[in-house]
C-alpha cells in the first residue's frame, strides 16, 4: 500500500526495510533499523518537461478519422513539420461528363429527327443506353473522389 502526502507518494515501509537491511552495516541492531525506517520516506519526485533534459518521444493528439470515428493520431516530433498545401483538381473528370452529357442530348436529337427508319434508330437507341450506362457510372462524387489530380 503507497500512500500520498502533499502530491508525493511514499514506499511501503515492507519494500523500504527490505532495501534498508540490505545497506545496512553488520553493527546496528534490529530496533535501530526499525527506528531508522520509522524516521525515513522516500518520495517520488515531479519533473516537469521543462527542467527535463530529454525530449518527449512523441506527441498524441484525440481527433477524427474520415468518417467521423474517434481515433488517436502521433505527432513524431523527429518527422519535419514542414506545411504543405495541397490542391486537387477535377476539371479533366468535369470536362469528361461533360462530354457524355452533350453525347447524350446528340443521340436524343438525332433520334427524334430519324423518323422513318427504325434500323437507325435502334442504332442510336443503343448508343444511346451505352452513353447514359457510362455517364451514370462516372456522375457521382466517388468517381470524382477517385479520379481526382491532387498537387
Amino acid at each position: 500500500m503507497t500512500m500520498e502526502v502533499n502530491g508525493n507518494y511514499n514506499y511501503t515501509r515492507t519494500d523500504y526495510a527490505e532495501r534498508l537491511k540490505e545497506k545496512q552495516p553488520l553493527g546496528k541492531s534490529e530496533e535501530e533499523v526499525k527506528k531508522d525506517i520509522a524516521n525515513t520516506t522516500i518520495q517520488d519526485e515531479y519533473i516537469s518537461s521543462e527542467k527535463s533534459t530529454e525530449k518527449p518521444s512523441g506527441l498524441y493528439r484525440l481527433g477524427q478519422d474520415e468518417n467521423g470515428n474517434p481515433k488517436i493520431f502521433f505527432d513524431d516530433p523527429k518527422k519535419i513539420n514542414s506545411a504543405e498545401k495541397c490542391t486537387g483538381d477535377t476539371n479533366k473528370v468535369d470536362r469528361e461528363i461533360e462530354k457524355l452529357k452533350e453525347k447524350k442530348n446528340q443521340l436524343e436529337q438525332q433520334i427524334q429527327s430519324a423518323d422513318g427508319d427504325p434500323k437507325k434508330v435502334q442504332g442510336l437507341e443503343r448508343r444511346l443506353a451505352q452513353v447514359e450506362n457510362e455517364l451514370s457510372q462516372k456522375d457521382n462524387e466517388t468517381y470524382r473522389r477517385q479520379n481526382t489530380v491532387f498537387s
